[in-house]
């Protein structure tokens, strides 16, 4: 269906910028009058139908967000009122790519009792220092601004359930 939609869709706006009919005959046109008379009858190729321009889109809030800078970590990690697991990744690793869907699908079945800080070490190599990562995936629990809990490697789902619970009091 959607992809029905997406056809229609483009093909309006195509057909919209590609046939020009000219008012007047000219000599200059580049469309016989039949075609613009026979686009203007057909109910796809008629300018009058328009589909809407933006598709429905659902509201979902996020359960993580990636660190800008320090100042950033600082506001919405250390400073947070809710507490935080921070997920130490990089783009080239290949069980952070594993652990990260993992551990938000986690996150999200608490409902925003916790929120995920994703840190690129690459880019934030300062933040990877300070807290001692010295491996990826490093997934660290924070409260109150304190290390609470922490972990390196993959996980499976089970165990990243008991170490949410643990962070947020269950």
């Amino acid at each position: 269906m959607a992809h029905r939609l997406l056809v229609r869709r483009v093909w309006t706006v195509s057909v919209r910028d590609v046939v020009r009919c000219p008012r007047a005959p000219s000599t200059t046109a580049l469309y016989s009058t039949s075609v613009c008379a026979s686009a203007r009858t057909h109910p796809l190729l008629s300018s009058r139908r328009s589909l809407p321009r933006a598709l429905p889109v659902t509201s979902r809030r996020e359960v993580s967000f990636n660190v800008q800078d320090q100042e950033d970590f600082t506001e919405r990690v250390i400073n947070s009122e809710l507490p935080v697991v921070i997920d130490f990744h990089a783009h080239w690793c290949g069980p952070c790519k594993i652990l990260g869907p993992r551990l938000e699908k986690a996150i999200a079945k608490h409902k925003g009792r916790v929120t995920m800080a994703k840190v690129d070490i690459d880019e934030h190599t300062d933040l990877a220092i300070e807290y001692g990562v010295s491996a990826v995936p490093t997934v660290i629990a924070m409260r109150g601004g304190d290390v609470t809990d922490q972990f390196v490697g993959i996980k499976d789902e089970d165990q990243l359930d008991s170490f949410v619970k643990k962070l947020i009091g269950q």
